[in-house]
């Protein structure tokens, strides 16, 4: 998955970059898995509700040299992206990933641009 120096969700005028403070561990506190190529990946179900299967996920990558992301909701298998600002029937959805976002700029793993 290419990764981009800052990001955005589609649909939204917000972009992010990872944070220069942002340090291995500081992604592992916060729910980041590294995978076997050394990336870091976050994915949530964005409902509180994690048995319906047809809500969307957050995903996020960060590369392995903690200096870029890729950052997308996705449908619930993750094969096509989602557009979270499109229609209000995904209004719980989006606040839910607005939320998720801005505890990780709070956290410093990312920065708005």
């Amino acid at each position: 998955m290419a990764t981009y120096k800052q990001d955005h969700l589609l649909g939204s005028e917000a972009h992010y970059a990872v944070h220069e403070d942002a340090k291995r561990y500081t992604l592992r506190d916060n729910g980041f898995l590294e995978s076997k190529n050394g990336s870091f990946q976050y994915e949530r179900v964005l409902s509180l509700h994690s048995q319906d299967k047809k809500v969307p996920k957050l995903k996020l990558v960060i590369s392995k040299d903690i200096d870029e992301l890729k950052l997308s909701a996705v449908t619930s298998n993750g094969l096509k992206k989602v557009d979270l600002y499109k229609s209000d029937q995904l209004e719980e959805e989006r606040k839910f990933a607005e939320g998720i976002i801005e505890s990780l700029v709070n956290a410093k793993v990312l920065k708005k641009v």
